[in-house]
């Protein structure tokens, strides 16, 4: 276990042992800046001696693994689980836009023609995940004296993938092509029959039904079915949606990492000069030949360039979470066409929601709260500590932040033959 330090204007030294920092913190020369993880910063002026540190970052659309090691032992470990519900909550605000301007009857002229996107534009889902490995890497540096960052970018041909047989023109000629639209080949492929009722309701009018929903299934041929209306209607009507699943599963992460990948390397390279890449047939082939377990961490240990150093005692688990909500009213309107304001207290009983507290011992965040005082309490894993704890049983440890973290005991499993 390591104790990271940092010296009287802030910057980065190498971690110390915790019995050292003890013996800092009684005699006063140095004061606790962060708990998790324990940080400690000098009072005294010190130039500190440094060794050269390497960042291993193992990037994902979900996770991301990070490794900081020197080359005996590993300073700094862990993995970091990203948002992905922005998709689905951007796709609601749409809803509810639209249906605000149907409500109002306001029309206005449309704004199509000038709107135009700039270069280098990406998706809202996509850039918070850009940028949330670009301000990872920061918190890293300034926590420890990074020397060196290594990243893994992943490249996916996902037409090979669909079909393996597929070279030459087979990648410019699809499924859909030959066909209008995606209506046209959905239909085609399903034999213009429904396939539900296999053409038993004797409904010659077809309809296109999403197997999941359109906010995040999309359009995709994968997540489309013929149905005949009168199914159609039946499905939404006694919400039987769950009869039907996609066949194959979804390559959203797959494009999604094909497009990120330049942005995130380019991203730190403009920040950090010494960055550079690696690619994941390389670190595969190093965690085999070390023998070492698969993990988002161990992955970014063998990005790093050092397999073989001493792993830390702890690793430390980050969550991300939404740090407001500013939506107005309740989607519900109430009898006489009130519409209930959307908020809640900040504050309950001086405890907001994601404060990291102790419970008997255990730290956990709040998940949930009632006025009454009575918390919702869980790990970052979704482990439940309590359903309702009352306030006065429970220490506020740290105040809530968008970047939740705890640290967790490593297990150890022998390298494998």
């Amino acid at each position: 276990m390591f104790v990271y330090v940092l010296n009287k204007n802030g910057q980065p030294l190498m971690p110390c042992k915790p019995r050292k920092a003890r013996l800092l913190l009684n005699e006063k020369k140095a004061k606790v800046v962060k708990q998790t993880p324990f940080t400690i910063q000098l009072l005294y002026g010190s130039s500190g001696y440094k060794q050269p540190v390497s960042l291993g970052v193992d990037a994902g659309t979900k996770h991301i693994g990070f490794s900081a090691p020197t080359e005996k032992d590993v300073l700094f470990e862990g993995d970091v689980q990203l948002r992905t519900d922005i998709q689905d909550k951007l796709a609601t605000r749409r809803q509810y836009r639209r249906s605000r301007r149907s409500r109002k009857t306001r029309y206005r002229q449309p704004r199509f023609d000038n709107r135009k996107k700039e270069k280098g534009w990406l998706a809202p889902s996509v850039q918070h995940k850009v940028d949330s490995h670009i301000r990872f890497v920061e918190k890293v540096h300034a926590l420890l004296p990074i020397t060196t960052i290594t990243v893994e970018v992943a490249q996916f041909d996902i037409q090979k993938i669909k079909k393996p047989e597929i070279e030459g023109e087979g990648y410019q000629q699809g499924d859909q092509f030959g066909f209008w639209n995606v209506r046209e080949y959905v239909f085609f492929r399903d034999n213009h029959r429904c396939q539900h009722c296999k053409g038993k309701s004797k409904d010659k009018i077809l309809n296109v039904h999403h197997i999941e929903s359109r906010k995040t299934g999309g359009d995709s041929p994968d997540n489309l079915l013929t149905l005949c209306e009168t199914c159609h209607k039946k499905i939404h009507r006694e919400g039987l949606e769950h009869l039907f699943q996609r066949k194959k599963k979804p390559f959203r992460d797959a494009s999604q990492m094909a497009v990120m990948r330049w942005f995130i390397y380019n991203g730190l390279k403009a920040r950090y000069p010494d960055a550079k890449l690696t690619y994941g047939y390389l670190t595969k082939n190093t965690r085999i030949e070390h023998s070492l377990e698969k993990s988002h961490a161990v992955d970014a240990r063998c990005i790093s360039g050092h397999p073989t150093a001493k792993p830390s005692e702890a690793t430390y688990q980050y969550k991300q979470v939404r740090k407001n909500n500013r939506q107005l009213h309740k989607t519900t309107i109430l009898k006489g066409g009130i519409r209930k304001a959307n908020k809640a207290e900040r504050f309950v009983k001086g405890f907001q929601l994601f404060d990291k507290v102790l419970c008997e011992g255990q730290p956990c965040f709040i998940f949930g709260r009632r006025k009454t005082g009575s918390f919702d309490l869980r790990l970052l894993d979704g482990t439940v500590i309590s359903r309702g704890k009352s306030y006065k049983k429970i220490a506020l440890k740290e105040k809530a932040t968008s970047w939740l973290v705890e640290r967790s005991e490593t297990v150890h499993i022998p390298p494998h033959e």
